[in-house]
């Protein structure tokens, strides 16, 4: 097996606790292949709880970019990215001193810094990989708390989460965002997650693109990791709001903005793009209607 060099693309917004805790579960990675080094490039997005801060006292080699707090998850993803490319940043043996340069990277791995990778991950995410070829994308599945699947790979178009396989790959559409290895062929051939979509949509459309351009994907055995803190904020679904502001929510750029979403269903789901591009605004505000009329 090839030297392999990981690009780790990390985002953090006022989750302090969380993303060192990620940052410590990759370096005590195990069971990796002789010689494999890793460059974090995390862009924090206008935290105010000492975020970087922490970051660059308890982890100096991971290179640590600070931006807006208008900077949404997408835009920032690209901007790591971008840096893994530049050569900038730390890099060395997983759980080992810095060094080495970081502009070699054989794969770009997504991490989500909610997500605490258990210790043999990389080693399993790795291992499928080689296995299936320089042409293929990786995605680590992710639990929670309780044991329950939450992320992983999606079929279908209705994006239908695939549960992990206990000895075996299984194949996916696209995927969730939160534990994906590229290798650098697909990252070649596929680029970055488009700009246009600004908070959500970019990892679902990357792997849908990906498909098109005749790139496999497969969700690997078991699962890379527990997704900690405590459920998202209920948004558009929150008991007892009226139709105006539920509309409201779901059209913002933490939900389905109205122009990126028109983009991903034009993309992926023809001829049923205008259905599909209306069905969870109609969905929202009849939930919101009957909500009020049983209040």
């Amino acid at each position: 097996m090839h030297p392999v060099h990981l690009a780790v693309l990390m985002t953090s917004h006022d989750r302090r606790a969380r993303t060192l805790s990620a940052l410590r579960a990759l370096e005590e990675q195990r069971g990796l292949p002789a010689g494999t080094t890793y460059g974090v490039h995390l862009v924090d997005t206008g935290s105010t709880d000492g975020t970087p801060e922490a970051v660059r006292l308890r982890h100096p080699a991971v290179e640590v970019m600070s931006v807006g707090a208008d900077v949404p998850h997408n835009q920032a993803l690209r901007i790591a990215s971008r840096n893994s490319r530049s050569g900038g940043g730390g890099g060395g043996p997983l759980g080992g001193a810095p060094g080495g340069p970081t502009h070699s990277w054989t794969h770009q791995l997504w991490l989500d810094d909610r997500v605490e990778l258990f210790p043999d991950a990389l080693a399993n995410l790795l291992r499928t990989a080689a296995a299936a070829g320089t042409g293929t994308v990786v995605v680590g599945a992710v639990r929670n708390a309780y044991g329950d699947t939450v992320y992983s790979g999606r079929r279908g178009r209705s994006l239908v989460l695939v549960e992990p396989g206990e000895h075996r790959p299984e194949p996916c559409d696209t995927y969730d965002g939160r534990v994906v290895l590229v290798p650098r062929a697909v990252y070649d051939l596929v680029g970055d997650p488009d700009k246009v979509f600004r908070h959500r949509m970019g990892d679902y459309d990357h792997g849908c693109r990906a498909r098109r351009a005749g790139v496999t994907a497969f969700v690997a055995p078991g699962h890379a990791g527990e997704c900690v803190g405590g459920p998202d904020a209920p948004g558009s679904r929150e008991p007892g709001i009226g139709v105006r502001e539920a509309l409201r929510r779901v059209t913002s750029v933490q939900e389905l903005p109205l122009h990126p979403w028109w983009v991903y269903c034009l993309r992926h789901t023809w001829p049923w793009a205008p259905y599909l591009m209306l069905s969870p605004y109609a969905r929202t505000a009849a939930r919101a209607t009957l909500g009020r009329l049983r209040g």
